[in-house]
């Protein structure tokens, strides 16, 4: 069984979609600085710290929502 992916490869891979989480992972995909490692709370402080927008702040909560669903898909195969 393949490992899934990490939250932020699968936001990655969502970089071409023309809604706020490919936003998002393009802006990630550009970030040197981003805490790939840390979790959700890290990558969260990370964005207040970068004084990001809120909006931002709920595509990211929206994005691990959605990554979450990903990997229960990819724990029941």
């Amino acid at each position: 069984m393949p490992k899934p992916k990490s939250f932020t490869a699968w936001l990655k891979s969502h970089k071409d979609q023309h809604n706020a989480i490919g936003d998002l992972a393009r802006d990630v995909s550009l970030d040197p600085d981003w805490p790939s490692r840390k979790g959700r709370q890290g990558q969260l402080d990370y964005l207040e710290e970068c004084n990001a927008i809120p909006a931002a702040v709920e595509t990211l909560e929206r994005a691990w929502t959605e990554y979450e669903a990903y990997r229960a898909t990819q724990d029941d195969t």
